[in-house]
């Protein structure tokens, strides 16, 4: 498929691409040749193929979500460089 400059001028404004003069018949030759790709993906007979939602069979196995305590208010207070009973004391940053 051959692609024609204002094919490629509409298709780096969709891409918001800036396109230098020089480079517009290098990018049209390289765009046509993945187009002419593409078209001979259409040649083959994919009757029988279901379509793809994934491209891995691999099934996640997730752990239960259980809320539990695992750390206390003093033991997760610990380290903390200054804090007011039970909340951790940061500087300001907003006026």
């Amino acid at each position: 498929m051959q692609v024609d400059k204002d094919t490629l001028q509409k298709i780096a404004q969709l891409a918001r691409l800036e396109i230098q003069p020089g480079e517009e018949e290098s990018l049209k030759a390289t765009l046509s040749s993945v187009l002419t790709w593409m078209e001979q993906l259409n040649e083959l007979d994919t009757s029988g193929i279901e379509p793809l939602t994934h491209m891995s069979v691999e099934v996640n196995a997730f752990r239960p979500d259980v809320a539990k305590q695992t750390l206390t208010t003093e033991q997760g207070l610990l380290n903390a460089p200054k804090r007011d009973e039970q909340f951790f004391r940061v500087p300001k940053v907003l006026e």
